[in-house]
């Protein structure tokens, strides 16, 4: 049996291609959601036409500080030992519990399939910044899932040599899932309804723990926009962490007046998307969105000193350094970034679906 763990929008973004192709293969498997992230989760359900979860660990609001962090965390280890012959009812031999990029519900994940004696796989293994600080805590994420973990789906030869001399057993998938999802979203671009705006325009996306959780850093990233609004309008996505920080620290009124500057909720994935495809470039700290950005051949800044991914540097991402002289240069020249996109014949999860079937 799979035992796919879930916690956030972007590890179900990831997951729900393998999902949705288990679906259409009449294979079982076990979805089990943590609760991490709940908006928008049962949108993505529909857009990617899964099933709902088989056990809902926890069922409150999005956990969006440390200390809710630090609660949820103790609730769902101490649900996991009390309750793991529930949680893993659906039990076969060679049970794989599967667990998907960088966030607390990967690790949590992680120790859940340890905590029950099962074998554990990791869904973008590999990824490395080499730096614990940047991005933090995903970097210490990372480390500690891969030593949980059995099995390692790597997104290229990069990540396949960053653990070779590690534990386990390592499968190339040349891609990550998320080129699946992308693509998926792809397909159905002409019946995504959100309007698009008719003047040009580029997004933000902020959210990075080192971004939003250091005062001076917020403030200045705000600054920053403030200065780019002026040549081109910006849609601001809002993800709740970041509208939490930004209401904490009182620093909303420092964007909220500017005429340039749009604030909006955090979309559905398929309506992102679409906006993404149709905007002139994207200020991002998501690794995910670096990905997208890559496939999509879009110009794209990273407001962070160093990332995980290899995806589109020197080619269409240009990383920050919160370099303020950079960040300028980017937004006067961001058209010589424009790439085109990324077309690959190969599946990532028909990849690791044929493994495990062979597993099996």
């Amino acid at each position: 049996m799979l035992h796919f763990v879930v916690g956030t929008k972007a590890q179900l973004i990831k997951i729900a291609p393998i999902m949705a192709s288990l679906q259409q293969r009449h294979i079982e498997y076990n979805f089990i959601f943590t609760g991490q992230h709940k908006d928008t989760i049962d949108k993505l359900i529909q857009n990617f036409n899964i099933k709902q979860p088989d056990i809902i660990l926890y069922s409150g609001k999005d956990v969006t500080s440390i200390i809710q962090m630090l609660f949820w965390m103790i609730r769902i280890i101490f649900i996991t030992l009390v309750y793991k012959k529930y949680i893993f009812c659906k039990q076969g031999k060679n049970d794989i519990v599967l667990v998907h990029g960088d966030t607390f519900s990967t690790l949590l994940g992680a120790l859940m399939g340890r905590l029950s004696g099962k074998k554990v796989a990791h869904i973008e293994s590999g990824l490395r910044s080499f730096n614990v600080f940047h991005p933090f805590p995903e970097e210490i994420i990372r480390i500690l899932t891969h030593a949980l973990s059995d099995l390692f789906f790597c997104p290229g030869e990069w990540a396949m040599r960053n653990i070779n001399n590690s534990h386990g057993m390592k499968i190339d998938t040349s891609f990550n899932t998320l080129y699946d999802s992308l693509s998926i979203a792809r397909e159905q671009i002409d019946k995504i309804s959100i309007e698009v705006p008719k003047y040009k325009y580029a997004i933000i996306s902020i959210h990075r723990f080192e971004n939003i959780f250091n005062r001076d850093r917020l403030c200045a990233i705000l600054d920053c926009l403030n200065l780019i609004s002026e040549k081109i309008k910006l849609l601001f996505v809002l993800h709740p962490p970041t509208w939490s920080q930004l209401c904490k620290y009182n620093l909303i009124s420092k964007i909220k007046y500017q005429k340039n500057i749009q604030l909006c909720n955090r979309y559905d994935y398929f309506d992102f998307i679409k906006l993404l495809i149709n905007s002139e470039f994207l200020i991002t700290d998501g690794g995910s969105n670096q990905e997208e950005a890559y496939y999509l051949g879009k110009p794209t800044l990273l407001m962070r000193k160093t990332t995980e991914r290899q995806d589109g540097i020197n080619r269409n991402v240009v990383i920050s350094n919160y370099n303020i002289s950079l960040i300028m240069a980017f937004v006067t020249n961001y058209k010589i970034y424009l790439k085109n996109d990324t077309r690959v014949n190969t599946s990532p999860s028909s990849l690791i679906i044929s493994y495990l079937k062979h597993y099996f």
